[in-house]
């Protein structure tokens, strides 16, 4: 049985243990054995988490010198991380399900990410003179204050380690608190950081479920938020900063159109959406979830989505040769049964050509649910799924993918790369591929809103820090102004 060392905090500069919770172990997703007994945080050391954060927060220290001690002891987490890639990798493996293969590429670019952030904070002046006629008058970018950044568990490590990169290149100090479904990576996250040398109050760990986010989040004390998740949690989380009017950034997802248009080559098609499909998995908010073709296209995309689907090895997330792994909880697990259900209910003939290996893991075929109206599909699926449907024309295809938008990505295939680029400026998605479906970023200053039910605010490399920043404007007043 392969197990994973017990989760503790990190509280007030110190290793602490958590509460355990006997009854609810995380499963390995291969096997559904228990790697080790759930975890929670006692309302005590919420508390006294929340109190250091808010005494450590302050804006006395950024002049040059403290910016770059500040942007150093960050690279030194980034180097810390690198030597790590092979712990982080198969504990990622082993909490999400993606395969280690996979999992090895995504460690080895966390420690680029985190340096980014220093770069950033390097490059993000504190202080710039404005011009105001000779008076001195300065714009100021301050640190909103306590950060609360909760992430999810499609991504154990590597959106800890962006979050908390920026957030603390900011300046605020960070409260984190990862998935209650893989919080052992999130925790090697916070190990660098430490082992780097962080000045005292910069980061803090708690572990936990919802009740323990909406103890942090709620928390006045607490003056920015950042969550990755479902939008039953981000709602839940905008009304109650609302009664503070904290700032968000909530990344929701969403059941992400996939536009195949009259002339896209069907293999290419086949071969971004089988991308897209199996990618962590099919975990990622930011995968397909509704492919509209041409109905001229659909009968051979079908057949050719089967004959890539049922090639692909699906296995343990430790075996380097697996393609595809197990769906990373059970509770997930069940989700998605229940999601191709429904879509078999309403009509759709369910395709799931890919072998499962004999083993009592959360184990899924990549699935095609075909022969639906595009209107009968519109919940996020968030797996190796997808909904596949016929339409008229171009046209009728954009108008359907707006119709739900998702607000977060989006995915065109043709061959006419004018008009692909044309089509996808048009969908309501804050990012549009064109003949792909890879997981970074377009271009180096690719920037994303995320749209409508997609979340609130948004990301990119640009905006990493700055998200974790106010504005404040400091000068001399003059009588010679006009009002």
């Amino acid at each position: 049985m392969t197990t994973l060392p017990l989760p503790v905090n990190y509280i007030a500069d110190e290793w602490t243990p958590c509460v355990t919770v006997d009854d609810a172990p995380n499963l390995d997703p291969n096997t559904g054995l228990p790697v080790h007994a759930g975890v929670t945080t006692s309302a005590t050391d919420i508390e006294r988490a929340l109190a250091y954060a808010e005494q450590s927060y302050g804006f006395d220290r950024w002049d040059d010198a403290a910016t770059e001690e500040r942007a150093e002891t960050i690279e030194r987490a980034a180097d810390i991380a690198a030597k790590r890639v092979e712990d982080i990798a198969r504990t990622d493996a082993l909490t999400s399900g993606v395969p280690i293969a996979n999992a090895r590429k995504v460690a080895e670019f966390l420690p680029h990410r985190i340096r980014a952030a220093a770069a950033e904070l390097r490059a993000l002046p504190r202080r710039t003179a404005l011009r105001a006629g000779g008076r001195d008058v300065r714009l100021y970018k301050v640190p909103w204050g306590p950060a609360a950044i909760l992430t999810p568990w499609n991504g154990p490590s590597f959106i800890p380690a962006a979050k908390v990169a920026s957030a603390l290149a900011a300046g605020c100090p960070v409260i984190l608190k990862p998935s209650e479904h893989a919080p052992s990576s999130a925790q090697i996250v916070v190990e660098c950081f430490v082992e780097a040398g962080l000045e005292p109050g910069a980061l803090q760990l708690v572990h936990g479920g919802g009740d323990v986010g909406a103890a942090i989040t709620g928390d006045p004390r607490v003056k920015v938020v950042s969550f990755t998740g479902g939008p039953n949690a981000g709602r839940a989380i905008a009304r109650a900063a609302a009664e503070d009017f904290k700032v968000l950034q909530l990344e929701l997802g969403g059941n992400n159109p996939v536009l195949v248009l009259a002339d896209a080559d069907v293999d290419v098609a086949a071969d971004g959406i089988v991308d897209g499909l199996t990618k962590i998995n099919g975990q990622w908010c930011e995968g397909p979830g509704k492919v509209l073709a041409h109905k001229d296209l659909i009968e051979p995309l079908t057949q050719a989505l089967i004959d890539r689907i049922a090639a692909l090895r699906i296995g343990h997330s430790l075996d380097e040769d697996s393609d595809v792994g197990p769906i990373s909880n059970a509770a997930h697990y069940a989700t998605l049964q229940s999601r191709i259900a429904e879509l078999r209910a309403k009509g759709a003939t369910i395709h799931q050509p890919a072998t499962t290996p004999d083993l009592d893991g959360f184990f899924l075929s990549p699935t095609v649910a075909a022969g639906l109206d595009a209107s009968e599909a519109t919940a996020e699926l968030f797996g190796p799924v997808v909904s596949l449907h016929s339409v008229d024309s171009d046209a009728d295809a954009l108008r359907a993918a707006n119709a739900n938008p998702s607000g977060l990505d989006a995915y065109v295939f043709g061959t006419d790369l004018n008009h692909a680029i044309e089509v996808g400026a048009q969908i309501r998605s804050g990012e549009v591929r064109v003949n792909g479906a890879k997981l970074v970023d377009l271009g180096d200053d690719s920037a994303q809103s995320f749209w409508g039910s997609a979340g609130i605010g948004g990301h990119g490399p640009a905006e990493s820090v700055r998200v974790f920043c106010g504005d404040r404007v400091v000068g001399v007043d003059s009588p010679d102004l006009p009002m």
